[in-house]
Parts: C-alpha cells; structure tokens; sequence
C-alpha cells in the first residue's frame, strides 16, 4: 500500500516543463481545501503523462491547498509535468467533470474553477 504524504502542499512546488511537457494552476474557491481532483485526457482517454501515478490510481491527482501569493493564501490546486493536450478535471469522489483546459508545452496553463 503506498502512504500519502503528509506534507504535501505545504511549500513550493517545483515546474519541470519543456518541450511537450507543461503544467495546470486551477485556482480554487474558498472552502474545497483538502477536495482531491484528478485530471484525465479530454473524453476520458488514458495517455502518458510525464508525472506517473502509483499503482492504483487510474489518472494523477492532488488535493486543494492553500498556497502563499503576494495578495494571500489561495487555494488552488498544481499539476506538474503534464505531456500537451486536452484534459478534464474531476472531483475524485464522484467523477464528475468540472473544469476543461488546454496544456500547451514549455508554459504554465492558468484556469478558475467554476464555482
């Protein structure tokens, strides 16, 4: 069984993009701290991403935390390493779609959760 990490989301988190391989900021609304959401290709496809998953999660995913801006703590959600293409965000718990975004590689796609 693989243990999560406690400390997850407490600091920094460290972009290595180029080439086809980008990243996802979704800035969430206040009070889905700790909600996990997975992302998956665009129509539920399975694809290669360059953050592998432990066995036993079918697409990555991480939980909402808050995060220091300039302004505040914001809560958001970060997921690096993703190979440029289509991909839905999901609640975790339920599965349902939420959220669309393009990831373009080498650049930092920015999206709001609808809220």
């Amino acid at each position: 069984m693989h243990a999560e990490n406690p400390f997850a989301g407490q600091g920094s988190v460290l972009l290595d993009i180029g080439g086809d391989v980008g990243a996802l900021v979704v800035t969430m609304p206040d009070g889905m701290d700790g909600v996990e959401v997975e992302i998956r290709p665009a129509g539920g496809r399975t694809a290669p991403h360059a953050h592998h998953e432990p066995h036993g999660h079918d697409h990555p995913h991480v939980a909402v935390v808050r995060r220091p801006t300039a302004a505040a703590r914001v809560p958001s959600l970060v997921f690096p390493g993703l190979v440029e293409d289509t991909y839905e965000l999901l609640l975790k718990e339920t599965g349902e779609v939420r959220l669309t975004v393009r990831v373009v590689g080498g650049r930092v796609a920015e999206a709001v959760w609808p809220g």
